[in-house]
């Protein structure tokens, strides 16, 4: 068995791998490799562990390096999932012991591993993030019973309010504006657009943008990635204003319809934080809280980092953010966020 950094002649054989994998994500494909590099230019480390010629495990990390947070390595940077994925104890063992070995040769603060359930390893670990997976039919009337009843009246009530459902990947403009002022409401930094065109370019025909329209206004709208049979609705916002005529349960009613018209057999909500209002939407949708195990392997640091806007470290920076007008964030947030993995 060796271990190998991945050529780009190779990168079918390792999605292949990634796509085979019960464990594998879209994040895993080097498509998201191909985005970051377009987008914020951070090196990329993959890893392939071989027996023979074939591929039985891989390891991506995104190799982020800045004054403000640091020298970080993630698997996979700026993603809900990633980590370790093998065909057996044996080689996730080796290609651990490998990460550790490149941890050491960069000199990094600490490398994350961002499984989607728990690993056969014990590292440090935090257990702030959860995700939302379900199953769905292929019955529309079906998933709208499946609805608890307060919710699925707020699906009702957008349909009424004649929002109308848009898919428009060449309308990037439209999504960028309401995600930066959505986020700007709450305090945090704004990737720039360029990363979400990056994301579009990479994936093709398994991203997406859903937007919501109200009177020829766009008030919401989401970014997803399809991948094997599952639908993940990974960037969202919407325009506070507009909040009374439900836009954000009939979006994601629209995208749950067109993810049952492609064959998808699951719908992932993606990761929350707990005690949030994300975390109880997507509760009150039926969907249940699975635990995500996010590892670390401490380098140059003692502790698990907590680089998050839930840290009351951060506290007065988030409310100082809040007060700064939409155009300056716009400016700064991507020079500051690209460097969080």
């Amino acid at each position: 068995m060796e271990i190998v950094s991945l050529q780009s002649a190779q990168d079918q054989e390792w999605n292949d791998y990634v796509r085979s994998h019960d464990q594998g994500t879209p994040f895993h494909l080097t498509n998201w490799r191909d985005a970051i590099t377009n987008a914020f230019g951070h090196e990329s480390i993959y890893l392939a562990a071989k027996k023979g010629k074939k591929i039985s495990g891989v390891l991506p990390i995104t190799h982020v390096k800045s004054i403000l947070f640091g020298n970080i390595l993630s698997s996979v940077g700026f993603a809900a999932y990633g980590g370790i994925l093998a065909d057996d104890i044996e080689i996730f063992d080796f290609l651990l012991k490998k990460a550790e070995d490149t941890a050491k040769e960069l000199n990094a603060d600490y490398l994350d591993l961002k499984f989607l359930s728990s690993p056969p390893c014990n590292l440090p670990s935090t257990d702030l993030y959860v995700t939302f997976i379900k199953e769905i039919s292929d019955d529309h009337e079906e998933n709208l019973k499946a609805i608890p009843r307060k919710q699925r009246a707020m699906v009702r009530k957008g349909i009424k309010s004649g929002l109308q459902a848009i898919v428009s990947n060449d309308r990037l403009d439209d999504f960028y504006e309401i995600f930066a002022s959505n986020v700007h409401r709450l305090g945090t930094p704004v990737y720039s657009q360029k990363w979400f065109q990056a994301l579009l370019d990479a994936y093709g025909d398994d991203a997406e943008v859903l937007l919501i329209g109200y009177n020829g206004k766009i008030i919401s709208g989401v970014l997803s990635f399809y991948y094997g049979d599952t639908v993940l609705p990974y960037y969202a916002a919407s325009l506070v204003e507009f909040r009374k005529f439900a836009p954000n349960d009939f979006q994601y009613w629209e995208l749950m319809k067109r993810a049952v018209n492609r064959g998808c057999r699951y719908f992932d909500y993606g990761r929350s934080k707990k005690g949030t209002g994300q975390f109880q939407f997507k509760k009150n949708w039926g969907f249940e809280p699975q635990q995500l195990d996010y590892r670390y392997i401490l380098n140059k640091v003692q502790n698990v980092p907590e680089i998050n806007p839930l840290n009351p470290k951060y506290r007065k920076k988030i409310a100082l953010w809040k007060k700064l007008p939409l155009p300056i964030t716009k400016i700064i947030g991507p020079l500051i966020v690209k460097n969080i993995p």
